[in-house]
């Protein structure tokens, strides 16, 4: 059926439209079979899902001896005051139950002889409790089983090649399904009963970064035009060891390196992180990010020192650090390894409910893109893949107890083509980077939200531009430094902590 210049397509009745082909919404696509999913993804491999590249593995209280309230509680201390305490409870009571999972489907985590997983400790955790695959290969293992095994689940159907540009309204203020364009500019509206935001992070809104460039909070932008409340936008976590190489995206070095005893040191060798924090290399990683930031900025070049700890175990441990490395003639079984922070991971994101509704009916969100409350200022490391099945997990079980309305989408026409050209994607980046970045402030912030003003005014409010200027401006408006969110200006945290709930009408 065709409705003006767009191709429509009617999903059957009680589908899920899932946006996104990453952890979340693929775990949450194979738990609700047999019920219909259709997902919407631009990516023909796995290659562009950032959660394939997640290398530090996933945490769980699955160890002997460790509890979910330890698990729980080293994650509200993380989160810096902004961690609901109950939503850090299901998901450290529900992640062992999660890894079981990603076990039975085919994900082969390190283990001892004795066929025990072998647990890594990463920062702010207080035992180890990271399943990874071999060291540093735990995202794409798990995402390339992910993958397999939606293509053979009869009831998901992979609508390849096609990126979401905008969501459909029901004429009720709710959801009825996307807007989808192919690279020839091919549209097709896409009606559904319930759409599935499942897109990833906003890394790709800022010069360096670990995350594809294509994650630039499309989701955000998409609902945030109809009304849906965000959750701490302002939360940006900075990896502190990206590999500083001159790559876009930037390689990772893993915090497992640092779990496994490397440590971080200025050209001569001399570890400089007990000038900054009494937990040294282990400290969480908003403090570990500024100490590196701090070093580049005196001209004084921070390195990871993988020579004692690892040596030279490197290639079979770190596979995929060690092959970065080599690559850019650095051996880190003998040399240092140039790093600084890169924009890893947000933990803000569209406000949801503990199955991931957001305030719009007909849409959820799940993973990086929604903000259910577990990692508030700050997340801790290695509870984003586990965030990802958990909460998928629930959204999917809560949609197979829910009758899914009928929803058909009002007014449907032809959408602007906003074209983020490359001129503006450079400018945008660069802006965001040196105005938002490990480091802000209020004349810093208020040049960055003229510079997306402009942007807006040459190509229109395109997905980026708005998830930008609700980034920006939530920076602006918590006058604090809380977790990941340092401002000179405002160096103490303000009290009591409070999250932020906005909505892009709020800005106007």
């Amino acid at each position: 059926m065709a409705l003006g210049d767009i191709e429509t397509t009617r999903l059957p009745a009680g589908s899920v439209l899932v946006v996104g082909a990453g952890l979340a919404g693929l775990f949450m696509a194979l738990k609700l079979a047999p019920r219909p999913v259709f997902i919407l993804t631009s990516r023909r491999s796995s290659k562009g899902a950032a959660s394939a590249w997640a290398q530090g593995g996933i945490a769980s209280a699955i160890g002997a001896g460790d509890t979910a309230q330890d698990h729980a509680d080293d994650t509200i201390a993380a989160g810096d005051g902004l961690v609901d305490p109950r939503i850090a409870m299901i998901l450290a009571s529900e992640g062992p139950d999660r890894v079981r999972d990603l076990m039975k489907l085919g994900v082969e985590f390190d283990t001892d002889p004795r066929g025990d997983l072998v647990l890594s400790l990463e920062a702010a955790h207080r035992r180890p409790r990271v399943a990874r695959v071999k060291g540093d290969l735990a995202g794409k293992a798990i995402i390339n089983v992910m993958v397999a095994q939606s293509m053979d689940a009869d009831h998901i159907t992979g609508l390849i090649g096609w990126r979401a540009e905008s969501l459909l309204s029901d004429g009720k203020g709710g959801i009825a399904g996307a807007m989808a364009r192919k690279d020839d500019g091919t549209l097709m509206g896409i009606e559904a009963d319930l759409t599935v935001m499942a897109t990833g992070g906003i890394g790709g809104l800022f010069a360096v970064t670990t995350n594809p460039k294509t994650a630039r909070g499309d989701a955000l932008g998409m609902a945030a035009v109809h009304g849906a409340v965000l959750r701490d936008p302002e939360f940006v976590q900075f990896h502190p060891t990206a590999i500083n190489i001159g790559r876009d995206p930037a390689p990772l070095a893993t915090e497992a390196l640092r779990g496994d005893g490397a440590t971080l040191v200025d050209r001569h060798g001399n570890r400089f992180m007990g000038r900054y924090h009494k937990d040294g290399e282990l400290a969480p990683r908003d403090d570990v990010a500024r100490a590196i930031f701090a070093q580049i900025q005196a001209n004084d070049p921070p390195f990871l020192d993988c020579r004692e700890a690892i040596g030279s175990h490197f290639p079979d441990h770190f596979p995929t650090v060690f092959e970065s490395c080599m690559s850019a003639g650095i051996d880190p079984r003998t040399d240092l390894i140039p790093i600084a922070p890169a924009v890893h991971y947000h933990m803000g994101g569209l406000s949801t409910d503990d199955v991931g509704r957001t305030n719009i009916a007909g849409l959820l969100a799940i993973g990086e893109c929604a903000a259910v409350g577990v990692h508030g200022a700050n997340r801790l490391a290695s509870n984003s893949l586990l965030e990802a099945t958990v909460f998928g997990n629930r959204a999917a079980l809560a949609i197979l107890e829910d009758g899914l309305p009928e929803r058909r989408a009002e007014n449907m026409r032809v959408q602007p083509w906003l074209s983020m050209n490359p001129d503006v994607t450079k400018t945008l980046r660069t802006s965001m980077t040196a105005y938002c970045g490990v480091r802000r402030n209020a004349v810093d912030l208020n040049k960055l939200l003229d510079i997306i003003e402009n942007l807006i005014e040459q190509v229109g409010p395109a997905n980026p531009l708005i998830a930008a200027r609700l980034i920006a401006a939530g920076a602006l408006a918590r006058e604090e430094s809380r977790g990941g969110h340092f401002r000179d200006d405002f160096p103490k945290l303000a009290q009591p902590a409070r999250s932020a709930y906005v909505t892009y009408n709020q800005l106007d």
